[in-house]
C-alpha cells in the first residue's frame, strides 16, 4: 500500500511494518487454503491425556516422556503452574501435572516436586481442588466418589422444558456433563501404584452455612447419592443407554466431541465403562482423533485444547483485505473456496431452541459441524463478502439467515446457542469451574451487528435489537466486558466499529464514552494491555503489559471512532517498534478466553493477524483523509 501524502510521521514505518507482517502471514497459509495458528493452553490438558491414557491401558513410554518433558518446561521457579503466562500458581492445575509427573516416575523427593507439593499443601491440598480434578482422582482411587457431587445419568430424560434438562447447559458443557453422568453412575476405581498424601492437607473445605438456592442445591445432591446407592434399575438403564446414544451421536468426523478436549476424554471414558472396547470404531476414532492435536517439537508432546482454522483464515483474509491484498489475489481466493468447502448444512444442538430455522453458518474448527457458532459465521461473511466472488453469494444468505435466527430474546447473539440463560444449573456443586451458560455477549453481538450492518441490514429489526442491547451492555467506564477475548480492550475494541457500521453517530455518547476509555487506559510506552485476572479482580481492568493483539483491537476500535489521533499514532508506534524482523510479534500473554476466571488460549495468530488488519485500517486512514 502507497500513501500520497505523509500524514504523519509514523506512516513510512508503518508501511514497512505492514509489508513484512502481511508477507509472513501469507507465507503461513496451508496448501488447501488454510490458516491455523497453534492454540497454548496449560498442561492440564496434557497432565489429563497421560491419565486418560493410563485409565484406557494405552499409555506408552514414549508419550508419558514427551508430555512429562513439557510438563516440567512449564513449572515456574516457585514450584507452581498457573493458567496462564504471568499468571498466579493455580492449585488444580499443580496437582494435575504433580501427578502426571509421578505417573512419569519422577520421584516425590525431587525438588521440583518438592516445590509443587508445598505450594499444594499451602493452598489447601487436594481437598481444596476443583471438582473436575477430584474426578480426575476419584477414577484412580485417590479421592472417595462419595465425597464428589452428583450428577444422575436420569437427567438425559429430562425434556428441554424441564428445568436442568442438558441442554440448560452451554454446547461445551453439555457435552462434557453427559459422558460424566455415565462416569458417575459407575464410579470406576483404577488404582495407581503409588499414593499422593504429600499433596493432602487432612483438612476438609468448609463452606459455612449455606442458605437459599446454596442449601437447596446441597440438599439435593445429598438426596442424589441416597439415589445413586439405590437406583431404580430399569430407569437407570434406560438413561446410560440413552446418555451413551447421545455421546455417539455427537462424535464429529475427526474422531472428536465439539473439537475440544473437556468432552473428548470424558466420552471416550464413558463408552469405555459401558462396554465399548479399544477396537469399537467410535473409541478407536476417539483415540486416533488426538494425534491432530498433538503437537511434537523440541521441547516435548503438548495437547491443544481446541483448534481454530475457520476463525483463524476469516481473519486472516479480512486482514489481508484491510492491508490492500487484492480480492483475486490468489490467497484470497484459495482461502476464499475453503471456507465455501466448510459451510455447515446439517443441524445441530442449537435447533433445540430454533427448531424452525434452517442450517448454515460456519463452525470453529475443521469438523464440528454440529456445532457452528455465530461469532465465526459473522467473521467468515465480513471476509467473504469482500472477495467479490458471485459463488460466495448463497453460502452469505444462508449464513446471515441461520446467524440472525439465532438471535436471543433479549436482542443479544451468544456464540452457540440462542437463550442459554437459564442460571439454575450454575447453582450445582459439580458446577466449580468455567462458564456452563451461554449467554449473549458485547463481542459477538458486535461482530453479528458488523455483519449484518455490512450486507445492508442496519435499519433491520433484528440489528436495532442488537444495538440497543449493546448500548445496555455498555460498562458505567464506558467500555464493553469481552466474553472471548481480554477483555474489556477486547469487547471495546469490536463494539465501537459495530456501532458505527449500524448507523450510530460518532458523536454518539456511547460512542465518545468507549474511545476514551480506550484511550484512558493506553499504557505509557503506546500500547495496550489487559492482564487475564480482569475478569476476577476488577483492579485488572484495562491494565497489563502491552501486546501487539491487544493494541491492535484498540487501534482497530479507536479509528472507527475516532480516525488518526495521537492516541491512535503511539499505538501504531509500538506495533512498529516492537516487531519482529521476521515480521511478526512475541506474544507470550495469553490473550484469548475459554472460560472467563477459569480457562485461557494463547492463539498464535492473534499477534500477527490483528496487526496487519489495525496497520492496514490505519493507513487506509490516511488515504481517505481530505487534504
Amino acid at each position: 500500500m502507497t500513501i500520497a501524502r505523509d500524514a504523519a510521521p509514523g506512516v513510512r514505518e508503518a508501511e514497512a511494518a505492514l509489508s513484512a507482517a502481511r508477507d509472513h502471514l501469507l507465507g503461513l497459509q496451508s496448501p488447501e487454503g488454510w490458516w491455523k495458528g497453534e492454540l497454548q493452553t496449560n498442561v492440564t490438558m496434557d497432565a489429563e491425556d497421560l491419565l486418560l491414557r493410563e485409565f484406557l491401558g494405552v499409555r506408552t513410554a514414549e508419550d508419558t516422556d514427551g508430555a512429562a518433558r513439557w510438563i516440567r518446561s512449564q513449572q515456574r521457579a516457585d514450584g507452581t503452574w498457573a493458567t496462564f503466562h504471568g499468571g498466579p500458581g493455580d492449585l488444580s492445575t499443580t496437582v494435575e501435572a504433580y501427578v502426571a509427573l509421578r505417573l512419569a516416575g519422577d520421584p516425590p523427593e525431587a525438588p521440583h516436586m518438592r516445590a509443587a507439593a508445598a505450594f499444594a499443601r499451602e493452598a489447601g491440598g487436594v481437598e481444596a481442588t476443583r471438582v473436575f480434578t477430584r474426578i480426575w482422582l476419584a477414577l484412580f482411587g485417590q479421592w472417595p466418589w462419595d465425597d464428589l457431587p452428583v450428577l444422575p445419568p436420569e437427567m438425559i430424560l429430562l425434556p428441554p422444558w424441564v428445568p436442568l434438562n442438558v441442554y440448560d447447559w452451554a454446547c461445551w458443557a453439555r457435552q462434557t456433563i453427559v459422558p460424566l453422568t455415565i462416569v458417575s453412575a459407575h464410579r470406576p476405581v483404577r488404582p495407581l501404584p503409588f499414593g499422593i498424601a504429600e499433596l493432602r492437607t487432612g483438612r476438609r473445605p468448609g463452606h459455612g452455612r449455606r442458605t437459599g438456592w446454596d442449601a437447596a442445591f446441597e440438599a439435593l445432591d445429598r438426596a442424589l447419592h441416597r439415589y445413586g446407592r439405590r437406583p431404580v434399575p430399569w430407569l437407570r438403564r434406560a438413561a446410560l443407554r440413552r446418555a451413551a446414544e447421545w455421546v455417539v451421536a455427537r462424535q464429529e468426523a475427526d474422531g472428536s466431541w465439539g473439537g475440544i478436549q473437556p468432552p473428548w476424554v470424558y466420552s471416550l471414558i464413558a463408552l469405555h465403562l459401558e462396554g465399548r472396547g479399544l477396537d469399537d470404531p467410535v473409541v478407536r476414532r476417539g483415540l486416533e482423533g488426538l494425534e491432530r492435536f498433538t503437537i511434537r517439537d523440541g521441547n516435548g508432546r503438548r495437547l491443544e485444547a481446541c483448534q481454530s482454522p475457520v476463525w483463524d483464515t476469516a481473519l486472516a483474509v479480512g486482514a489481508l483485505l484491510d492491508a490492500g491484498v487484492p480480492a483475486r489475489h490468489p490467497a484470497v481466493d484459495r482461502a476464499a473456496t475453503w471456507l465455501l468447502g466448510e459451510e455447515i448444512t446439517v443441524t445441530g444442538d442449537w435447533a433445540v431452541r430454533r427448531p424452525a430455522l434452517p442450517p448454515g453458518g460456519w463452525a470453529f474448527e475443521f469438523d464440528n459441524d454440529g456445532y457452528p457458532d455465530t461469532d465465526d459465521t459473522a467473521e467468515v461473511i465480513l471476509a467473504l463478502r469482500r472477495t467479490g466472488r458471485a459463488d460466495a453469494r448463497p453460502a452469505i444468505a444462508r449464513g446471515l439467515r441461520w446467524m440472525a435466527g439465532m438471535a436471543s430474546r433479549d436482542g443479544g447473539f451468544a456464540a452457540f446457542d440462542a437463550d442459554n440463560t437459564r442460571a439454575l444449573c450454575t447453582r450445582l456443586p459439580f458446577c466449580d469451574f468455567g462458564a456452563v451458560i451461554d449467554p449473549p455477549s458485547a463481542d459477538v453481538t458486535a461482530h453479528v451487528v458488523e455483519a449484518l450492518a455490512a450486507e445492508g441490514h442496519a435499519r433491520s429489526p433484528v440489528v436495532r435489537r442488537a444495538v440497543l442491547w449493546l448500548l445496555r451492555a455498555q460498562e458505567q467506564d464506558g467500555s464493553w466486558f469481552g466474553r472471548w477475548g481480554a477483555n474489556h480492550v477486547y469487547g471495546t475494541g469490536a463494539v465501537l466499529p459495530a456501532l458505527l457500521a449500524a448507523g450510530v453517530r460518532p458523536g454518539a455518547a456511547c460512542v465518545r464514552r468507549g474511545a476514551a476509555w480506550l484511550r484512558a487506559h493506553q499504557n505509557p510506552d503506546g500500547g495496550w494491555g489487559e492482564d487475564l485476572r480482569s475478569y476476577r479482580d476488577r483492579r485488572w481492568i484495562g491494565q497489563g503489559a502491552s501486546t501487539a493483539s491487544q493494541t491492535a483491537w484498540a487501534l482497530i476500535g479507536l479509528l472507527a471512532a475516532d480516525g488518526r489521533s495521537p492516541a491512535v499514532e503511539r499505538g501504531v508506534r509500538w506495533l512498529t517498534g516492537h516487531q519482529r524482523p521476521d515480521g511478526t510479534w512475541d506474544e507470550p500473554h495469553f490473550t484469548g478466553t475459554g472460560f472467563p476466571g477459569d480457562f485461557y488460549i494463547n492463539y498464535h495468530l492473534y499477534r500477527l493477524v490483528f496487526p496487519v488488519g489495525a496497520l492496514g485500517r490505519y493507513l487506509r486512514a490516511g488515504e481517505d483523509a481530505p487534504p
